[in-house]
């Protein structure tokens, strides 16, 4: 595979080279060309000097090419608009790094569906841990063909019924969140607008969920893409 990283930063460097221990192709976009200097004589992977935001550098990477664009500077706007760019590039695996909380819910509006948020997901690790909770990746669980589909009910689904949407054979959901709370679904759940609804499913209906519930509207193409609205894991 060939993954692109925008910004050299411990995470995507940490990354990079356990990737590097495999077949895949490591590219870094950095504006630091101190940076590129030094790390280009410790690192097997590719060096491009300039903006991982400019649609000219992301371009110039090669889309087409490319099987995941991580946006992971220290800057979450920086982070934020380079995903931005590059979806609208045709990168077919978009994932955005976040720092900031309140950023969050603006990559969902834009529809940037597959965003890292490092302390999140660190202090849950860790408050698992202290609770002697059994914290299982969700790679071991979600395998093969099985995948998550994300959307927020609208004011069609205001009061519906969970067991009587009009979900694809292959599909059930799962659980929603209300106002930020997680909630288990039953089949006389009612939902209300703004839910947000996590639909377990097969790959082969994600095109047929994505038409029913698509990504906000104005937020750029529709991708075959875990985490917010219109979105799949």
């Amino acid at each position: 595979m060939r993954i692109v990283f925008v910004g050299t930063n411990k995470i995507s460097l940490t990354t990079a080279r356990s990737l590097s221990e495999g077949d895949h192709e490591v590219v870094f976009i950095e504006k630091n060309k101190e940076k590129i200097d030094k790390l280009s004589d410790e690192m097997d992977c590719g060096f491009i000097l300039g903006d991982g935001s400019a649609p000219d550098i992301l371009k110039e990477v090669g889309p087409k090419q490319t099987d995941f664009l991580f946006c992971m500077t220290d800057n979450d706007r920086d982070n934020i608009i380079a995903g931005l760019v590059g979806r609208s590039l045709g990168y077919s695996k978009v994932i955005v790094k976040i720092e900031d909380l309140a950023y969050e819910h603006i990559c969902s509006e834009l529809g940037l569906r597959d965003v890292i948020v490092p302390t999140s997901t660190i202090s849950r690790y860790l408050v698992d841990m202290i609770m002697g909770r059994d914290a299982t990746e969700l790679t071991s669980v979600i395998r093969g063909d099985a995948r998550f589909y994300t959307f927020v009910a609208g004011e069609e689904e205001n009061d519906a019924i969970v067991g009587e949407l009009d979900l694809p054979k292959k599909a059930k959901v799962i659980c929603y969140y209300r106002e930020d709370r997680f909630n288990l679904a039953h089949h006389d759940t009612r939902l209300e607008a703004g839910d947000e609804v996590v639909v377990l499913t097969h790959v082969d209906t994600l095109e047929t969920l994505q038409k029913k519930w698509p990504p906000v509207k104005g937020s750029g193409e529709q991708e075959d893409g875990n985490e917010k609205e219109g979105a799949e894991s």
